[in-house]
């Protein structure tokens, strides 16, 4: 990785169970595959189930290529410990039906990695009527979290949660009175809404880093810099064309694994154990935005995520959200 930030290689056990989103391609393939190398039992949470099992195999091929190389820290099996679930983050039942398998598992979970993200397009509702972008970058990772908290609490020491965020939540504006978009499709405001739902981890990290202190878990988010990743795939915007065109020939673009690094760090060094409520950038703590380091601003945030979730929570889970 060269002069960039780079992660250490470090055993981790079996036992350690580990959920990333959107694992079959990108930045959260190689998060996964890379706590997969350590040791760590890796879930990729997926839409596409094909997509998912033939990222596992290449997972797979590529861990015994590492292996050969000599390369230290990687696990002793000679199997990859990685598993295919089904979730599709635009839509709130297949959330509900992801949390619900999960929990029968009686399993323990001592990372949540929120990677999955959508990148601003053109306007696109979900079936659950909400601008997408708000639902699958924000919403649903915000019910995922909210339903697994109780089983972390219980999960034993160090669990982290960790959220894919980015530098665009600087050109998201905070109007809690129009989080879900009502206009018309063709006057969207993309790079808008986009920057809103990133600015929204990044305050929900800092508001439940709050409610978390002092337990088991902590709450941290990432921005993994310019990466030529999938996500740009249905961006036909000028601004993303020039920004990848100049971040290319700056030599600032990214490989996904560049791009995976400061997430990987956070989820296996064990430095950052009881590290929490931060804002990353190249395994460093950063500034965010003023507005998204407002503490009322936050709480605001906090109180008007409810309303479009809360259908889909029970009494004890809203209260394990507020639990100190």
């Amino acid at each position: 990785m060269g002069s960039r930030a780079s992660f250490p290689v470090v055993p981790i056990s079996s036992d350690r169970v580990f959920i990333v989103t959107g694992a079959n391609t990108g930045i959260g393939y190689e998060i996964a595959k890379w706590c997969a190398m350590m040791g760590a039992t890796v879930i990729l949470a997926c839409r596409s189930e094909d997509r998912a099992r033939k990222a596992m195999k290449t997972m797979q091929e590529e861990f015994e290529t590492e292996k050969a190389k000599g390369t230290k820290g990687l696990t002793e099996s000679p199997n990859l410990a990685i598993e295919f679930m089904q979730l599709d983050l635009a839509s709130f039942q297949s959330v509900l039906e992801f949390c619900e398998e999960f929990k029968k598992s009686g399993r323990q979970l001592h990372v949540m990695f929120c990677n999955a993200g959508l990148g601003f397009g053109p306007y696109k509702q979900s079936g659950d009527g909400l601008e997408m972008m708000l639902q699958v970058n924000y919403l649903s990772h915000f019910i995922t979290i909210a339903k697994f908290l109780s089983i972390m609490r219980q999960s034993g020491p160090d669990c982290r949660i960790i959220l894919m965020s980015s530098k665009a939540h600087e050109f998201g504006n905070f109007d809690v009175t129009t989080m879900n978009y009502t206009g018309t499709a063709n006057k969207f405001p993309g790079l808008d809404y986009y920057g809103r739902s990133k600015l929204y981890q990044i305050m929900q990290t800092f508001a439940m880093s709050r409610r978390l202190k002092d337990s088991n878990i902590t709450i941290n988010c990432m921005h993994p810099g310019v990466v030529e990743t999938e996500l740009w795939r249905e961006m036909d915007s000028c601004i993303v064309k020039c920004l990848i065109g100049f971040s290319r020939k700056c030599g600032t673009l990214r490989t996904s694994l560049e791009g995976a690094t400061t997430g990987i760090d956070l989820a296996t060094n064990p430095k950052h154990t009881g590290v929490s409520g931060h804002y990353w950038i190249d395994c460093k703590i950063v500034t965010s935005t003023r507005t998204s380091r407002n503490e009322g601003k936050q709480e605001t945030l906090w109180n008007a995520t409810f309303p479009f979730i809360e259908q889909y929570l029970t009494e004890t889970e809203i209260a394990e959200l507020e639990r100190k």
